[in-house]
């Protein structure tokens, strides 16, 4: 039988010029079989199609490969001004996987930055007024930022999904205001939008009821509300481009929770939902203090979304859940590389649990999550997997009761995090004989861009072991004679 990607059993190995690891894990480089190369060939310069073969079909949908790739990009968490090695991180990684989706997952916007002092907003309850002409300078700073992170995307024709963390509205504006900006850029998917015209979307409605959208077919034809219905729209062909995203109001149908919603991935005939992808808005800050959790819409909308896709899902939010402490292990204060939990976990140390966790990832500080929350328990049916960000130095893969349980670490350079080489991308690769068991790897900027422009890159809790040569068996490339030489003596 296949063996799971998040098998944590004994890995057996077969040391020689190339390293053979059976199943996935964190340090291995290129796993056998696969090209030094990827996969999709780039198109010649004159070829304007896009990048990514799920927007040249107008739907999210594995290829004849076999494949499907979702890039996750985690805690940009910049001002107005985005570091340009943050873009560079994000050209790179663009470049290396041609993934057919993009996810932003939350903290876009340090809603924090001086630039928005004028129209910042600590908790989303604090009523201060704020002036109109602060609002109307904000929202032009926040197109500023948008425009600069997600250019590259729209250069290359690759479709995005974005949702949101604990300092996005920070800055004055609110979720629902910044999702009808996003959707103004090309590329975005958050519905309503026409970006995939054959895309079947589900969205989180009054009182978590799932509301089913489809996408435009046609030029102007927007896009229509669909009551309980799962039917496919015509095939738009391969040569078909990413349109420009419409400007849409944040009231517009299927925008009762903005960032949460659900996108169904179709095998290569468009006859079934192989799994789905649910962007999911994880909530910011509760009173009384700590990190709050999805709204019960959102929970709702979770609890429903397995019967209307049919297959299983994986979640992508800001914030991580309490059960990611249990892929740790307590251990004393002393203990090396120990990291103390936060809040209801304070009085204990951690670091990652080997038996609970894939080789090579790392844990750079506590989980800081609500202290308590019912999201997982909705989970266990009907989904196989959480990613989220958040925590800008943790990156590894665990799993907990059937569920991966995925940490992202910042790729944003004016925020803290791990070391500048170490700051990076997450590529997360399905196979269709296998949905359930992706395989996943870290993009890493020193791996991929090199050395940064400049040495503003803030780093943290620099008593933690710093992260290994890499998490993930490298899905891009075949390591050099030399890599594999050297490894024999590490």
């Amino acid at each position: 039988p296949t063996r799971r990607s998040s098998d944590l059993g004994p890995l057996r190995r077969a040391f020689s010029f190339v390293c053979t690891v059976e199943g996935m894990t964190e340090t291995q480089r290129t796993p056998e079989g696969m090209s030094s190369k990827p996969r999709i060939k780039p198109a010649d310069a004159e070829d304007g199609r896009s990048v990514s073969i799920s927007a040249r079909l107008g739907r999210l949908q594995f290829h004849y490969s076999g494949k499907f790739r979702v890039l996750q990009i985690a805690d940009i968490q910049d001002g107005p001004k985005v570091s340009k090695d943050t873009i560079a991180l994000i050209e790179a990684s663009l470049d290396a996987t041609r993934p057919d989706l993009v996810i932003f997952s939350g903290n876009q916007i340090a809603g924090y930055d001086p630039a928005f002092a004028d129209s910042f907003r600590k908790r989303r309850w604090c009523d201060e007024p704020i002036a109109g002409s602060a609002l109307n300078h904000t929202r032009a700073l926040v197109r500023k930022a948008i425009g600069q992170f997600t250019e590259p995307l729209a250069a290359r024709g690759i479709p995005w999904a974005v949702t949101y963390g604990n300092h996005d509205f920070q800055c004055g504006l609110s979720n629902a205001e910044l999702d009808g900006i996003y959707r103004e850029f090309p590329g975005c998917v958050n519905p309503p939008s026409e970006t995939l015209p054959n895309q079947i979307a589900y969205t989180c409605g009054a009182g978590g009821a799932v509301q089913t959208l489809s996408g435009a077919t046609g030029s102007g034809a927007g896009v229509t509300a669909k009551a309980d219905t799962l039917g496919v729209v015509d095939d738009a062909g391969a040569d078909a481009v990413v349109p420009s995203a419409v400007s849409s109001p944040a009231s517009a149908v299927g925008s009762g929770e903005p960032g949460t919603f659900a996108l169904p991935v179709m095998d290569v005939d468009h006859t079934r939902n192989v799994l789905g992808l649910v962007i999911l808005d994880s909530g910011d800050y509760v009173h009384g203090g700590g990190f709050g959790t999805p709204s019960p819409e959102a929970l709702a909308f979770l609890n429903a979304v397995p019967d209307r896709i049919g297959a299983r899902s994986m979640v992508f939010q800001h914030m991580p859940m309490p059960e990611y402490y249990n892929v740790l292990k307590p251990v004393a204060a002393n203990a090396a590389f120990a990291m103390q939990g936060y809040r209801s976990h304070a009085d204990t140390y951690y670091v990652l649990d080997e038996l609970q966790t894939q080789p090579g990832g790392y844990l750079g500080e506590g989980i800081s999550c609500p202290d308590t929350s019912d999201e997982f328990e909705l989970l266990r049916e009907g989904y196989f997997g959480i990613v989220a960000g958040h925590d800008h130095r943790n990156g590894f893969v665990g799993e907990h009761e059937g569920l991966l349980l995925i940490a992202t670490p910042t790729c944003g350079f004016n925020t803290y995090g791990p070391a500048p080489a170490k700051r990076a991308t997450r590529l997360i690769e399905f196979d269709i004989r296998h949905p359930y068991e992706p395989r996943t790897q870290l993009l890493e900027f020193g791996e991929l861009v090199g050395k940064p422009s400049s040495k503003r890159a803030y780093t943290y809790a620099v008593n933690q072991t710093a992260p290994g040569e890499g998490e993930g068996g490298d899905l891009l490339r075949k390591p050099s004679l030399w890599s594999q030489l050297s490894g024999l003596f590490r």
